[in-house]
């Protein structure tokens, strides 16, 4: 805990110099516990001036997914982010909170961010790739009081809440490929994955796990050759390096306002965003089976109030395509 008074403190100054003393004054220290969390902290990363006689001066901090970084961005959010859990490594941040959900622990709101994942999975159990310090892995575990018909909007509400937390921090908003893709330039920016758990008795939501995973500091070298051709980062569209623990802050608020307005049943904003940022509106897409079979290309013509693609088919007939039945490809690339 003193390393992260000492943080919190120093970060106060904002840059302004603090002499050892008045640290230990202010926080109930000794002196010798003051310069241990000063040496933990740059081994953290943070780069923090000592200057003899003068004290102690924050001059840099890293771009790390930790709680104290990921607060100095998060203002206040009513549910969603109240407990923050950081971790180095998981083998899925999903994971990590679907065992705390179906045991009954973890508050709801919670939240879980990995540095790295070493089994980050997307829809249909893909592999979702997370190299340590590139992105943005973040679960959280929410207890909504609500039916089961109410819950399949959510992954679609999430994938607007990360079109929000993009414009918000980078000023450019992306796209959405049906059903939970957010894209920029054609490509796939981020991973979406709803989970849920239900009380066997009544049929309601025990818990649901969201799990989303931004691509922000990769290059096209930290992708695999086959998900070079579909994937791209922030760092890759803006030619700027941008803060993870931002993004992952903005990400948090956004989630939070999206978690209000589930349980309040305001997502008629959400529909109109979705139809607004739906890349493959108008277009030409192919319907791929998800048990295999023959594909068929049709034009994607609107989005229904339960966040489902309505196509026109080659006989001009409409019909509704809901996730899970199908993918749904451009026909010269991933959107297009």
């Amino acid at each position: 805990m003193s390393r992260e008074e000492v943080l919190e403190t120093l970060r106060r100054e904002q840059g302004g110099v603090v002499s050892g003393q008045e640290l230990s004054r202010r926080l109930g220290l000794s002196r010798a516990a003051v310069w241990k969390a000063v040496d933990g902290l740059r081994r953290d990363g943070y780069v923090i001036e000592a200057r003899s006689g003068s004290g102690y001066r924050l001059i840099a901090v890293p771009d790390a997914v930790t709680e104290p970084e990921i607060r100095s961005f998060l203002g206040e959010t009513a549910v969603v982010g109240r407990e923050i859990r950081c971790f180095a490594e998981l083998d899925s941040t999903n994971n990590y909170l679907k065992a705390l959900g179906q045991s009954g622990e973890g508050i709801d709101g919670l939240a879980a961010v990995a540095d790295s994942q070493t089994a980050g999975r997307g829809r249909m159990e893909r592999s979702f790739q997370s190299p340590r310090g590139k992105g943005v892995y973040l679960s959280v575990l929410l207890r909504p009081a609500l039916p089961l018909e109410w819950v399949p909007p959510v992954t679609a509400m999430a994938g607007v809440a990360v079109c929000r937390t993009v414009e918000r921090v980078c000023g450019m908003r992306p796209g959405l490929k049906w059903p939970n893709d957010p894209v920029l330039n054609g490509k796939k920016l981020c991973g979406i994955l709803t989970e849920l758990s239900l009380e066997a008795e009544t049929g309601r939501v025990q818990s649901l796990v969201l799990g989303i995973g931004i691509n922000v500091l990769q290059e096209p070298e930290d992708f695999s050759p086959e998900v070079q051709e579909v994937a791209t980062s922030l760092l890759q569209v803006t030619g700027t390096a941008v803060s993870r623990p931002r993004v992952a802050a903005a990400l948090l608020e956004e989630l939070d306002q999206m978690y209000a307005d589930l349980r309040t049943g305001r997502l008629e904003p959400y529909r109109a965003a979705y139809r607004q940022d739906c890349v493959n509106l108008g277009k030409q897409v192919q319907l791929i089976p998800s048990g295999g079979g023959e594909r068929e290309t049709a034009e994607a013509v609107d989005i229904n109030d339960a966040f489902e693609l309505i196509v026109r088919r080659g006989d001009g007939t409409l019909r509704t395509v809901r996730s899970g039945e199908v993918s749904v490809r451009g026909l010269w690339g991933y959107t297009e």
